[in-house]
């Protein structure tokens, strides 16, 4: 169901407020691009300093520029199973395709209450649900075992973003998954590793950037042509490598601005890069070919 390359949208700021007029742009840079979704208010969106009522509209005014071109996979995880619930009910309400739930950060619930967690949330809606994990900024692992429990018992559990770095947890997944499960990568650098074990695309941080070359990707991995899936793969390698030399969105989102696809704006506690690292950050844009 969930395939190609998504895109973590970023949501773009302006005077300490969304900009609603920038975003609808960067839907249609997308769409325009090949991008097979967009999945609004998920860590690359700054979901955590946003207010509820700006989480919401994200969502909303995502769901009403995208006007069903593309699957629009809302952000609505949180570590309050109560908060995820109604907000993941928002989005399903709104319109949208499917939600992405991250595993509850910092709390660090045992595989017990992960399954309770993710079976209330989609217990409490129809939508499909996409879980997203990734240990190393939640604290905690989905287990294969967990992943395939909910899976079997929760109709509407269809997809895993993965972002672990365990390929060998993810071949694991997949056999325990089934092929009626999607295996989605959540580390732009493992995008072809994890189609070829089975994976059908990425939720991609890069691709806020470079679109076309991810759908690319994407599309000549699933048309047989390994060849040039590996040709942009280890292309893309230095540049995937730049937007991680600081927290995500850091990087990104100060490229964004470098090349004024929208004003570099973070909330705080996100930070303007380090100068060094913004120079790193240049010199990747200028090797690749996107800023002179």
């Amino acid at each position: 169901m969930f395939k190609g390359s998504i895109v973590a949208i970023v949501t773009p700021f302006k005077n300490g407020t969304v900009d609603e007029k920038k975003l609808s742009e960067l839907i249609e840079f997308h769409i325009k691009n090949g991008t097979s979704g967009i999945v609004p208010c998920g860590t690359t969106g700054e979901s955590a300093t946003l207010s509820i009522e700006e989480h919401e509209k994200v969502i909303e005014s995502t769901i009403v520029q995208v006007k069903k071109r593309v699957p629009v996979i809302a952000g609505t995880g949180s570590n309050s199973t109560a908060e995820a619930i109604v907000l993941t009910q928002h989005a399903a309400k709104a319109g949208a395709d499917a939600s992405l739930q991250v595993s509850p950060y910092y709390n660090r619930p045992t595989q017990r209450g992960l399954y309770q967690h993710f079976k209330a949330v989609a217990d409490a809606v129809k939508i499909p649900l996409i879980l997203y994990n990734i240990a190393s900024r939640t604290g905690v692992n989905i287990e294969p075992e967990t992943l395939a429990r909910l899976a079997g018992d929760c109709k509407n559990i269809v997809a895993v973003k993965e972002a672990s770095g365990n390929l060998e947890q993810m071949s694991k997944i997949k056999k325990l998954c089934g092929d009626a499960f999607d295996l989605i990568s959540g580390d732009d650098s493992l995008t072809l590793p994890v189609l070829s074990v089975g994976g059908t695309g990425v939720i991609s941080v890069v691709a806020n950037i470079v679109p076309r070359e991810v759908a690319d990707l994407v599309a000549a991995f699933q048309r047989g042509d390994i060849a040039k899936a590996q040709e942009i793969h280890y292309r893309l390698l230095p540049l995937v490598k730049a937007m991680f030399i600081e927290t995500n969105p850091i990087p990104v989102k100060t490229a964004m601005g470098l090349l004024g696809l929208c004003e570099p704006d973070l909330r705080l506690p996100m930070s303007e890069m380090m100068p060094d690292n913004l120079e790193k950050l240049k010199v990747a844009l200028k090797e690749y070919g996107l800023l002179k």
